[in-house]
């Protein structure tokens, strides 16, 4: 096969000389290493392209194809405009590790089979967590465990199922599976676990919140989205995915509206977005995996822009609670628009990149006579414009006054929101630009007039019902309970009563247990003394006979071997 260097090495490089330089050689780094990185993923044709003899495998850590590079392309672009916007900011480790772990995302795209895949998505688990340690607070430290936690889980159950199926089927390729037994359960749980499911969902809006400004930024494109893409390779139309996808949706959108915190409006905004992905993969024909993909390489793209406008927010003002902010927009129109912007795109509004990639998977549904699931859909769509589309950018730079004046987000932080809001439009104004990259040759044609009126009553219905339930809307300084509580203070909890019981029981147990030693030991002490005709010669003794004391021995070695064996 033909050698070619992984685009992923590239960026494992830029990792390393990161730390190594500094001033204008790092920040050329930071640049420039995506910039080539993309170049590469464009070389990468279609087919097994390295391969590497491993025990009586061969190991394939590079394999295109259309999809594999439609995904690289957006996670390398997703790299350099993340550098660009944290480069005069963030700290060198986290750039580092923000590289590490795009690596690890685009090395999960080209690899070509189970193992390298599952090498690569570790990789990503690690160096994911050191950008959340980044956020530099006791709260992002501890976030960062319980995220490493979930991720550690996901990534056994992820790696017993490849070597179940390895050890039934003999093979290491990715191609495409159905949940129908153990192995193929426990990789698809552990995928889902990335993909941000309900009940293992609440890591997300646990950890990135408690990230920097910027860290927030690269944690939002990479972990979720491999998932999606690995949910494509592996479980295409899978049933259950569709129910998994629905709930994933449902459960995004009410947590958001409840939340009062900015950044956990847009974390669970993701679980929510994913959902699509995930139920549009469940549906599985070809119309429907091109939507999930475009959805993805959308999604990243807003909801990039989303946490970039509120972290400049968080950067100048230091606080990103709803019941903090407000009016905003008189010092910050940059911001302002920009988040606008990936607002009406998260919501699907006609002209953004949301409308012509969320509307394929309804479409799809159509098509396979899935009507609840489209009526769900549109319903989604709804509710994802209360909370995200309207929700974020009116508490945030709108309502009351909050008499705060910062400052507009810098050049750098403005330049990676510009670049990111023209694409938001651009891919809504000519979707024919992007369609013909997609993986499968599916004619599909968004701007159809019934569907565009369609889309824009929902909405401003949707509008509408927002302002006239305002005054619920209105968020208080609460703490909003996920599922994470069970493991967090249910376990935790039960954990501290068992340990109070069992200690508890030891001391009952250990004080019965020595009164009948002590009852046991006298009543030895008088039957060897009286066996010795001498009681200074009893049990403690300070001479025994020597066959006594070899009758001791062995029966002290027989009890040893009984207990060890049995």
């Amino acid at each position: 096969m033909t050698e070619f260097l992984p685009p992923a090495l590239i960026l494992i490089a830029a990792a390393f000389l990161i730390g190594l330089t500094g001033g204008v050689l790092r920040h050329t780094v930071v640049l420039a290493a995506p910039l080539l990185t993309l170049w590469a993923v464009w070389q990468v044709p279609d087919g097994v392209v390295t391969t590497v003899p491993f025990l009586d495998y061969v190991i394939v850590p590079v394999e295109g194809s259309d999809l594999r590079r439609w995904f690289a392309t957006i996670f390398a672009l997703m790299t350099f405009v993340g550098g660009l916007y944290a480069f005069r900011q963030a700290k060198w480790y986290e750039l580092a590790a923000g590289f590490a772990y795009a690596a690890g995302a685009i090395g999960v795209c080209f690899a070509g089979d189970l193992i390298t895949l599952f090498l690569f998505w570790e990789f990503m688990a690690l160096f994911s967590t050191v950008v959340v340690w980044s956020g530099g607070t006791p709260a992002a430290r501890a976030a960062g465990i319980r995220y490493a936690i979930m991720h550690l889980l996901g990534g056994i159950l992820l790696k017993v199922g490849i070597e179940g199926v390895v050890i039934h089927t003999g093979s290491i390729d990715i191609q495409p599976m159905l949940a129908s037994n153990v192995d193929t359960w426990l990789i698809l749980i552990g995928i889902l676990i990335n993909a941000a499911a309900p009940p293992v969902s609440a890591w997300l809006a646990d950890a990135y919140p408690e990230a920097s400004p910027t860290g927030a930024v690269f944690l939002s494109a990479y972990t979720t989205k491999t998932a999606v893409l690995a949910l494509i390779l592996l479980f295409p139309g899978e049933p259950i995915l569709i129910g998994v996808g629905l709930y994933m949706i449902m459960y995004g959108i009410i947590y958001a509206l409840l939340e009062n915190d900015a950044r956990r409006i847009l974390a669970y905004s993701i679980v929510n977005q994913v959902g699509f992905m995930v139920c549009a993969v469940g549906i599985g024909t070809q119309m429907a995996l091109n939507g999930a993909a475009a959805h993805a390489f959308a999604h990243i793209i807003y909801k990039a822009l989303l946490f970039m406008s509120a972290g400049v927010v968080l950067y100048r003002t230091g606080k990103s609670k709803c019941t903090d902010l407000g009016g905003l927009f008189r010092t910050m129109p940059i911001t302002t628009v920009c988040g606008i912007i990936g607002a009406l795109s998260i919501s699907s509004f006609p002209l953004t990149s949301g409308f012509t990639t969320k509307t394929m998977i309804s479409t799809a549904a159509t098509d396979e006579g899935m009507m609840i699931v489209y009526l769900l859909l549109t319903a989604a769509s709804a509710g994802v414009f209360l909370h995200a589309g309207i929700k974020f950018p009116w508490f945030v730079f709108f309502q009351k006054d909050s008499g705060m004046r910062p400052k507009d987000a810098p050049w750098n932080m403005s330049a990676a929101m510009i670049i990111f809001s023209a694409l938001c439009i651009f891919m809504g104004v000519y979707p024919e630009s992007f369609y013909g990259y997609l993986p499968y040759d599916v004619n599909f044609e968004p701007y159809k007039a019934g569907k565009v009126l369609f889309y824009i009553q929902l909405l401003l219905f949707s509008g509408l019902a927002f302002f006239l339930l305002l005054p619920m809307m209105k968020r208080t300084l609460t703490i909003t309970l996920d599922f994470d509580w069970f493991w967090r203070v249910f376990l935790y909890r039960a954990g501290k009563l068992a340990v109070e019981a069992g200690t508890e029981l030891r001391d009952v147990v250990y004080r019965r247990w020595q009164f009948n030693f002590s009852v046991f030991i006298g009543r030895l002490r008088y039957l060897f003394g009286q066996w010795g005709m001498d009681k200074k010669r009893g049990l403690f003794a300070s001479a025994w006979p020597i066959g006594t004391t070899a009758l001791w021995i062995a029966v002290l070695l027989s009890t040893y071997i009984l207990v060890h064996y049995l």
